[in-house]
C-alpha cells in the first residue's frame, strides 16, 4: 500500500459542497454491478436501473433456479433493446456455501446464553435446539472456543438475522454451541466457519452444472468465483471453461476469506479481475484490518492493471431510501482509493429501492471522482511499469497524460480486441473513455461472422470505459474506419452532454503496426 500523497485534489474549497452535484445523465467513471432478484427483475425496472447507471447485471445461483434467472435474462435483453444500453452479464458460482437445511422455512428465534447444536443430522427438523447441514465433516475440524456465523444473508449485515456461536464442544457428529446474541433466522441461512471452507471443492457438481448449461446458452461475460483461496481454484475453473466452449468468459475472482487473501499476488496474476467480497472477508478478518487489505489490494489491482469490484457499501439501502454517512464516506474512499467498480448485491436483488440505490451510488461515485486526484494515481502507476515500457503502454500513458494536461473532455480509443481501452483504463483517466469497438471476421467451418460484442460488453466491467459498437458494413465498406467511428463517438458525446464546442479530445487509434495519439478540437 502507498502513503504520501493526498487521494483528493488541493485545493479543495469546502463552499463545493453546496454547489449541484454531477448531471444525472451523465454516468459515473465507475461501474455499478447490480444483482437482479425478485425486487429487480421485471423489465420496467431493469431498463429504470440500466438508465441510472447499471452496467453489469449480476445473476447470483445461491437464489432459486436456472429456469428463474434464465427468465430475468430473457428481461435484461429487452431492456437494454428498449434502453439502447449494453450491460454485461456476470454469473455469481455458488462455491463453498454451507447452507442450515431448513426445508420448511420457519422462523427460528435464537436467544443469547442458550445452548444450540448444529448437526449433520438432516433428518432432524430444525429448531432452536438443532440446526442441520449437509456437511459430514463438521464436528471433526471444530474444536472448543471455535466461532461460528449464522446468517441469513452473509453479504447484508443491517438486518437482525446474524448469529455468533462459540463451539462449547462435540460430541459424535454434533457441535454443541453457545448462542452469542439474539437473532431470528429464517429462510436461507448460510453458516460460516473458515476451517470448513478450506475442505470444500471451490467449483462444486451445481457449479459445473450451471456454467455448462446457463452459462454456455447465454455466452456470459464474467465469471464471479465466490470463495477464491488459490490460483488453482481459478486454473480450474477456466479448464472447465475451455472445455464448454467458453473461452472469450472473463473470469473475477472473488476474495473473501483469509485463505485468499493470503495467496492474493498469485490470484491476481492469474485472474481477469478481482472482486473484494467483505461481507465474508469482515468475518475472517478483523474488522480493523478489512480497510487495510481494501487498500493494499486496490493498489495492486491498479498497477496490475486489472479491474477491481468493491462489494457490501450500503447495506442498509436494502430497505431504507438514503444510505448512512459511513456508507456514502465508504463508497466515495472506494472510489479515491482507486476502485473499477462498485457491486450492490442485497440492496437490489431483494432491496425495496433497486433503481434509488443505482442512482444515489452513481452519484456518489461521481461525486468522489470530481475531487480525485488522477495526476497521483496516474504518476503511482507509471512509476511502477517503471522504464523500458512496450510500445502499447507507452502510447496509452501518453494518451491519458495528454489528456490530463490539455483537459480534454473525452478520449476516443479504436479497438477489436479491447486492449488497448484496458491499457488506457489502466492509467486512470479523469475523463471517459469512449471506446469505438471494430467488428472482426472470424471463419468458422460453416460461414464468416463478426464477433466484436463479447469484447464491448467486457469493457463495461473497466472504469471509464465506455464501449460503441462500430458497424460491421465499416469493415467492409469503402469508408475509413476511423472517420465513422469517430463520429459515432463524437455524435453520442454531444447527444449525452458529454462534449461542447471548443472541447479537446484525445484520440488513440492505429495507423499501420502502430499506435498513435493525437489530439482534436471539437468546432465552436
Amino acid at each position: 500500500m502507498q502513503g504520501g500523497h493526498m487521494a483528493i485534489e488541493e485545493p479543495f474549497r469546502l463552499s463545493s459542497v453546496l454547489t449541484s452535484s454531477k448531471s444525472s445523465y451523465i454516468p459515473s467513471l465507475t461501474k455499478l454491478v447490480g444483482t437482479l432478484g425478485p425486487n429487480s427483475r421485471s423489465i420496467e425496472t431493469i431498463e429504470a436501473c440500466l438508465n441510472a447507471g447499471m452496467s453489469v447485471a449480476r445473476f447470483d445461483f445461491s437464489w432459486l433456479d436456472s429456469d428463474y434467472h434464465q427468465e430475468t435474462l430473457r428481461n435484461l435483453r429487452l431492456a437494454m433493446k428498449n434502453a439502447k444500453k449494453l450491460c454485461a452479464v456476470m454469473l455469481d458460482t455458488i462455491g463453498r456455501e454451507l447452507p442450515i437445511c431448513n426445508q420448511t422455512g420457519k422462523a427460528i428465534e435464537l436467544k443469547v446464553d442458550d445452548h444450540l447444536t448444529i448437526t449433520s443430522d438432516v433428518s432432524k427438523e430444525p429448531s432452536a435446539e438443532f440446526l442441520p447441514v449437509n456437511y459430514s465433516g463438521l464436528s471433526e475440524i471444530l474444536k472448543k472456543g471455535d466461532t461460528i456465523f449464522l446468517g441469513q444473508y452473509l453479504f447484508t449485515g443491517s438486518e437482525n438475522t446474524s448469529v455468533w456461536l462459540e463451539v462449547l464442544e462435540t460430541n459424535g457428529q454434533d457441535v454443541i454451541c453457545l448462542v452469542k446474541n439474539t437473532a431470528t433466522i429464517a429462510g436461507f441461512t448460510l453458516m460460516h466457519v473458515s476451517q470448513v471452507h478450506a475442505s470444500l471443492p471451490n467449483l462444486s457438481d451445481k457449479d459445473k452444472q450451471i456454467i455448462s448449461e446457463w452459462g454456455s446458452l447465454n455466452s456470459v461475460d464474467f465469471i464471479s468465483l465466490s470463495y477464491t483461496r488459490n490460483v488453482e481454484d481459478v486454473r480450474e475453473l477456466r479448464a472447465f471453461l475451455r472445455t464448454n466452449n467458453l473461452h472469450e468468459t472473463q473470469v473475477f475472482a472473488k476474495i473473501e476469506t483469509v485463505e485468499g487473501f493470503k495467496h492474493f499476488d498469485e490470484i491476481l496474476q492469474e485472474a481477469d479481475g478481482i472482486i473484494l467480497g467483505r461481507g465474508n472477508l469482515g468475518i475472517d478478518l478483523p474488522p480493523e484490518k478489512v480497510f487495510l487489505f481494501q487498500k493494499s489490494a486496490v493498489y495492486k489491482c491498479n498497477v496490475a492493471g486489472k479491474p477491481v469490484i468493491i462489494a457490501r457499501v450500503v447495506d442498509s439501502m436494502t430497505g431504507n431510501l438514503r444510505p448512512t454517512r459511513a456508507e456514502a464516506t465508504d463508497v466515495a474512499n472506494a472510489v479515491l482509493d482507486g476502485a473499477d467498480g462498485i457491486l450492490l448485491g442485497a440492496e437490489t436483488l431483494r432491496g425495496l429501492y433497486p433503481i434509488q440505490t443505482i442512482k444515489i451510488v452513481g452519484r456518489i461515485c461521481a461525486e468522489a471522482e470530481t475531487v480525485c486526484n488522477h495526476s497521483v494515481l496516474f504518476k503511482r502507476i507509471r512509476n511502477h511499469v517503471g522504464e523500458p515500457m512496450s510500445h502499447a503502454e507507452a502510447v496509452a500513458s501518453s494518451a491519458v497524460r495528454a489528456a490530463i494536461k490539455v483537459r480534454a473532455a473525452l478520449i476516443v480509443v479504436f479497438t477489436s480486441s479491447g486492449r488497448a481501452a484496458r491499457l488506457i483504463s489502466k492509467y486512470r483517466p479523469p475523463v471517459p473513455v469512449f471506446a469505438v469497438v471494430i467488428p472482426r471476421l472470424r471463419s468458422t467451418s460453416l460461414k464468416w461472422t463478426f464477433t466484436t460484442s463479447a469484447q464491448a460488453r467486457q469493457l463495461l466491467g473497466l472504469r471509464g470505459v465506455y464501449p460503441i459498437l462500430a458497424s460491421p458494413n465499416v469493415e467492409t465498406s469503402g469508408a475509413s474506419t476511423e472517420e465513422s467511428g469517430l463520429k459515432i463517438a463524437l455524435d453520442h458525446g454531444i447527444s449525452v452532454g458529454l462534449l461542447k464546442p471548443n472541447d479537446r479530445i484525445v484520440i488513440f487509434q492505429k495507423v499501420g503496426d502502430s499506435s498513435v495519439v493525437k489530439i482534436d478540437e471539437l468546432p465552436a
